[in-house]
């Protein structure tokens, strides 16, 4: 595998030769360089975040400070995948001028290489500006969680057969404006495929299905590191969660019970200067 940083030339090339991209998100250093070190080929520092980490009910909430702050930690520790920063709202939908400025803090100042936002056609000049700029962006259409209250809920995006058409045409409006890629999510796999085979850009789906050009999933989803409710396209291929518990438990039991920390958790002075320490304690 190579060790060369993922270009969006990759993206592209990947697709032509059908081969799946990878991505996971990450919002910390040492999530991150985990994530590196496996070989994922992009890390979304998603404003998921809120939810994930900040422990806000949705993703609404969360600032430019705050995908800004998280971007660095993870630059920081990436040295192959490409790193991509998720515009959170209200940072894009006021002004192009304002999506340009904030799109480019992502690269400027936080280290990411390229930036991803919600919303189809009606944000396809925005992209356009913003590509106009030298920053590289990936659409997300299907469910776009900045705009739950609008869908009315987190709802499957997409299975009417109108509802399709629309999505078909974003994603061709995002693709003409330069977008480099398209998160799919909760949307039909029948949609997705339509999409993937007659869009010339990768597609990377979350909850639509295999045919996608790649696949996108929360890394504490993936880990079972996020405790409740998990959606049903998130797949566990861990359950960190009890294993997180039980080692909790026991330092809290070894505490007690002055198991811990034992001999080989502990510093001792050397004898001559304990000797000497205790002489200087018995002077009056």
């Amino acid at each position: 595998m190579s060790k060369e940083r993922v270009t969006t030339a990759d993206f592209r090339r990947w697709k032509e030769e059908k081969r799946p991209v990878t991505m996971l998100t990450a919002y910390d250093f040492p999530t991150a360089r985990l994530v590196d070190e496996a070989g994922i080929d992009a890390i979304l520092v998603g404003d998921s975040v809120g939810n994930v980490i900040l422990g806000y009910p949705s993703t609404l909430p969360v600032t430019m400070e705050e995908m800004l702050h998280h971007t660095r930690a993870v630059a920081r520790a990436v040295s192959r995948a490409m790193v991509i920063g998720d515009m959170p709202f209200l940072s894009y939908q006021a002004s192009r001028e304002e999506a340009v400025r904030n799109a480019g803090r992502f690269l400027k100042e936080a280290g990411a290489q390229a930036v991803k936002l919600e919303g189809g056609r009606e944000f396809a000049a925005t992209v356009k500006a913003i590509v106009t700029s030298g920053i590289p962006v990936m659409g997300h259409i299907g469910l776009t969680p900045q705009y739950v209250h609008q869908l009315g809920g987190y709802r499957v995006q997409g299975r009417q057969a109108a509802a399709a058409q629309r999505l078909v045409e974003d994603a061709f409006s995002l693709a003409e404006a330069g977008a480099f890629a398209i998160v799919l999510e909760c949307v039909p796999a029948e949609v997705a495929r339509y999409i993937t085979e007659n869009v010339p850009v990768p597609t990377i789906g979350i909850g639509a299905g295999v045919d996608c050009d790649g696949q996108v999933l929360v890394t504490h989803d993936l880990l079972g590191l996020y405790g409740g409710f998990a959606p049903k396209f998130a797949k566990r291929y861990a359950n960190l969660v009890d294993e997180v518990m039980r080692a909790l438990a026991a330092f809290r039991e070894e505490v007690q019970r002055r198991q811990f920390p034992g001999p080989e958790h502990s510093f001792t002075m050397p004898p001559e200067e304990l000797a000497q320490f205790y002489a200087a304690k018995e002077k009056p």
